[in-house]
């Protein structure tokens, strides 16, 4: 009985806490909105869009618009999760969100829109440029309410995701006010014949280094020590660092600062992988989104 009891005693105190802690973690969930558009609404793919806290009570209200590449991991992410604790905490100011997925053709429909990388990959990348801009953007604007605002839309992704998400805003600047890039592929190099683009150089390295500053744009980028191994000159600076470093340089040669137009975040110990993605996203939504003051 002095058994059952003592068990008793410690098994009812962690079930509450357990009970209560589940309540409130629906509870924050709950404040921001999921809506999944079907894919004969936005162009033969499924859309999640997240509604900020109030959205349906605060009519009057427009919101900045957030588009993510890759979609169908948006719960590798942790989307949801920090949209909405975020929020809860009143850490980010409310914002829209639309999680736009991709399929088997990634490595076509990814990449840069003036032309395939060395390899042959991201064929279908201007036409998913074409997509983003003239069918997702009017479809979220026209459905939801995106405010007015110039350079209220945001684009980010990861890996090929955020190499493409960074050339659409970026050939977009008129359109998109900001991008986000989480561990970018920017080491897509065109190929030796490519008539369109310097052959063998980075493509969106050449694109940048041949643009004009356009005002208020502004770019986010992370970077992980342990996003790869690969040192193509051997100066001990793996790749996937020195080659956003470097576009970051040719940002600020024409005329965007660091710090201000331009922020870079390394994280130690970082990987290639959602788990260290999810955990940066916050870092950048605070940036991006600070609350109203």
């Amino acid at each position: 009985m002095a058994i059952f009891l003592l068990v008793l005693t410690i098994t009812v105190p962690l079930l509450a806490l357990w009970w209560w802690r589940r309540r409130q973690q629906q509870k924050v969930l709950a404040c921001v909105q999921v809506v999944e558009l079907p894919p004969d609404t936005a162009g033969g793919r499924p859309l999640w869009v997240y509604l900020p806290p109030h959205y349906t009570a605060d009519t009057h209200v427009y919101y900045p618009l957030l588009l993510v590449n890759d979609g169908q991991d948006r719960k590798a992410l942790q989307l949801h999760e920090t949209l909405a604790e975020l929020s809860w905490r009143g850490e980010i100011r409310p914002i829209i969100v639309a999680a736009i997925p991709t399929d088997e053709n990634r490595l076509h429909e990814y990449g840069t829109a003036i032309a395939p990388n060395a390899q042959g990959l991201g064929s279908d990348a201007n036409a998913y440029s074409v997509y983003i801009v003239n069918e997702i953007l009017p479809l979220l604007q026209k459905s939801y309410r995106v405010s007015a605002e110039d350079q209220s839309v945001a684009f980010i992704g990861v890996s090929l995701g955020g190499l493409s998400a960074f050339d659409i805003a970026w050939h977009h600047r008129d359109r998109f006010g900001m991008a986000g890039v989480f561990s970018g592929s920017f080491w897509w190099r065109s190929a030796p014949d490519e008539t369109v683009i310097a052959p063998d150089t980075l493509i969106m390295h050449e694109q940048v280094r041949h643009s004009a500053k356009v005002a208020g744009f502004r770019a986010w980028f992370e970077a992980g020590t342990r996003d790869e191994r690969n040192d193509r000159d051997n100066n001990g600076v793996i790749d996937a660092i020195q080659d956003t470093q470097e576009l970051i340089g040719e940002l600020e040669a024409i005329g965007y600062e660091r710090g201000e137009d331009v922020v870079y975040v390394e994280v130690e110990g970082g990987r290639h992988d959602y788990d260290t993605w999810a955990e940066v996203l916050p870092e950048f939504l605070r940036w991006a989104y600070p609350p109203r003051s």
